[in-house]
């Protein structure tokens, strides 16, 4: 895949202010471990996961450089039980970016599954504590059919599989971050 998520290839694209703090490695445990020291908006990217994973514990497995594999580190301020309807602001983002980047139309499983045509292609990871919100996402862009799992619960897709042509994921993340900052400063609006 020729397609880098490499700072100088995204940062430039950045149309709002998550993401400005980007941090990208080629090969992380997992994104969410990158934004400790991060402020709200910051933004970790990795074209590898070793220890991924999605909700219940289960993992998220992914050949490096197919899919989008990103953390955003979020401080709402809201009442503490609002916090789990993140994961329905991300996952309704997720699926406007994706319909809008790739012409397929998504469905959102509830409470974290993006699926197109039945399958899953994206999963949302929410880890909230001391008022800070580290929102995981990970969307299978570019793997080939013999490349996803096949022990799972939902079947797995992939974007580029279900448009038929290869998906830009620096322009997926960019689509997919100014969609996630305003649904997520009209949910932030709303009465705590």
């Amino acid at each position: 895949m020729g397609d880098s998520l490499a700072p100088d290839g995204v940062v430039p694209l950045l149309r709002g202010r998550f993401g400005r703090d980007y941090r990208y490695a080629e090969r992380t445990e997992s994104t969410q471990r990158l934004l400790e020291d991060a402020s709200e908006g910051a933004v970790a990217v990795a074209d590898e996961q070793t220890e991924g994973r999605g909700r219940l514990g289960r993992n998220w497995e992914a050949r490096p450089g197919t899919s989008l594999l990103f953390s955003v580190l979020l401080e709402p301020p809201v009442a503490s039980a609002r916090l789990p309807e993140l994961t329905l602001v991300a996952g309704e983002a997720c699926a406007e970016a994706i319909a809008a980047v790739t012409g397929v139309e998504p469905t959102i499983k509830h409470p974290n599954d993006v699926l197109v045509d039945g399958r899953k292609v994206a999963g949302i990871l929410a880890e909230a504590r001391d008022g800070r919100v580290v929102l995981g996402i990970g969307i299978n862009v570019n793997a080939e059919a013999a490349e996803l799992p096949t022990a799972t619960e939902t079947p797995a897709g992939s974007l580029s599989l279900a448009a038929g042509r290869e998906i830009s994921r620096a322009d997926l993340l960019v689509d997919l971050l100014l969609r996630l900052e305003r649904h997520y400063d009209s949910w932030t609006a709303r009465a705590p």
